[in-house]
């Protein structure tokens, strides 16, 4: 398989970081992670980094995306070209339009798949909905890629394995975004991407008083709780995180279970096709 000779990696999402590096390590003959602190560093080169480059000096009132210029330099000063691979996040997103500009690069989203064809970057990811999986072919020298969940599989931390540590200080940009303030969210913590089962409810599910007795089948088996995108847009009746479809949200688990979901519905469909066990109950 021909592989990236260099490929970059960031994760503003932890848990996401394995993942991405099993994907570098798939792709890439070097490969190169940027991290936010001392303990990423360490999980960063048991991953598999052979070097590690730890962003140092942001303002607090400053967001992690403004890093972009001096993860850019750093990249064109250790590499003529090859990947970058970000979460499909909002925060990855972008920052990967910042590193796009300032790489001259092309910029892909949620890829379901990357590889290297005759020296450039080939990547899919789906289109119109989830109804097709379009095929893109990148001919500038960097490509910058997000990546769906689930589009390799992550790898174990070994404890064995170390890499070159380097340190990338903050440059300010000449036009930037202040945090003046920050509120948390009100919603329920949800990773429906790390889920081993779930049970997503649709419309046909009634009320959103019915939907206490789909959360009472998730304490009982230990799944996660996800929803149709009308159950969340339309209807109000859960938070926007749980709804799968439209949302580019990829699911792996070992069961899948939808309830009062349309089976006419393709884009919630093709966002389950890699469940092991997929079961569909309509009302």
């Amino acid at each position: 398989m021909n592989k990236f000779s260099s490929v970059w990696v960031f994760s503003d999402t932890p848990s996401r970081l394995p993942e991405l590096m099993s994907g570098a390590q798939a792709v890439g003959e070097k490969v190169n992670a940027f991290v936010l602190n001392e303990a990423d560093s360490a999980t960063a080169c048991h991953l598999g980094a052979d070097h590690v480059w730890l962003l140092s000096g942001k303002p607090e009132d400053r967001m992690i995306e403004d890093y972009a210029a001096a993860m850019a330099e750093t990249i064109r000063q250790h590499s003529e070209g090859g990947a970058v691979l970000l979460p499909n996040t909002r925060r990855g997103k972008l920052l990967a339009a910042k590193l796009g500009f300032r790489l001259s690069a092309a910029v892909s989203n949620d890829a379901s798949d990357v590889a290297l064809q005759d020296g450039k970057a080939a990547v899919k990811h789906m289109v119109y909905g989830g109804l097709a999986i379009g095929a893109e072919t990148i001919a500038s020298p960097f490509a910058v890629i997000t990546l769906s969940s689930g589009t390799f599989d992550a790898q174990d931390p070994d404890t064995s394995r170390s890499g070159e540590m380097h340190t990338v200080q903050w440059q300010a940009p000449a036009i930037t975004v202040t945090r003046t303030a920050t509120q948390a969210r009100q919603s329920n913590s949800v990773d429906l991407d790390k889920a081993r089962l779930v049970v997503s409810v649709g419309r046909g599910i009634g009320s959103k008083e019915n939907i206490s007795l789909a959360e009472a089948l998730c304490q009982t088996i230990g799944a996660e709780l996800a929803c149709s995108r009308p159950v969340a847009e339309n209807e109000k009746w859960m938070e926007h995180e749980r709804y799968v479809g439209i949302s580019n949200l990829m699911l792996k688990p070992e069961l899948y279970l939808a309830v009062g979901i349309s089976g006419a519905d393709p884009t919630h469909g093709r966002r389950q096709r890699r469940a092991d066990d997929f079961r569909h109950q309509q009302r």
